[in-house]
């Protein structure tokens, strides 16, 4: 399976999201896209971090830029949390790590002594031509959402403006 690349077309992949959607990353050309992936439905840090997203959600529009969030969850798991905070973004359901596996998000953790393989919290913006351009990897959920935005704006500037 190819991997996402930064400064590469990221391969395609055909997915289930919330409002009976079908995911294709492919479609999304023509807008910025926010990927980003945490651990599970309805749990703290996974919980605060769709509320940051979703409270500048209007900011994200002004920036001509998509949210889509991402986990292992069902499609059932993430209707209910979507619907339960209010996200104005859609979840995708990525039960068989397709997407995970494209953005080598999937990593061993430790909890209570116990190792196992989970998703480890990163976020990924794609340009309009389904680049990927910036890649954030064990995200820290605080001031995260301020990181996505200022790096989107820094994207957007014209070439002989970046510094």
């Amino acid at each position: 399976m190819k991997k996402a690349v930064v400064g590469k077309i990221v391969p395609d992949t055909k997915l289930q999201a919330t409002a009976d959607k079908t995911f294709r990353l492919h479609d999304l050309k023509g807008k910025y896209t926010v990927l980003y992936f945490y651990p599970k439905d309805d749990t703290p840090g996974c919980t605060l971090e769709g509320q940051d997203f979703r409270d500048r959600a209007g900011e994200f529009k002004k920036l001509k830029a998509a949210v889509y969030g991402i986990s292992r969850d069902s499609l059932a798991s993430h209707e209910k949390f979507k619907a339960k905070f209010k996200f104005p973004f859609d979840l995708i359901s990525d039960e068989d790590e397709a997407l995970c596996r494209i953005f080598d998000v999937i990593r061993e953790k430790s909890l209570y002594g116990r190792k196992y393989l989970g998703v480890d919290r990163s976020t990924f913006i794609l340009d309009q031509d389904g680049v990927l351009r910036h890649e954030f990897r064990g995200v820290k959920v605080k001031g995260h959402v301020d990181e996505v935005i200022e790096e989107i704006r820094k994207l957007q500037k014209p070439a002989s403006k970046r510094q």
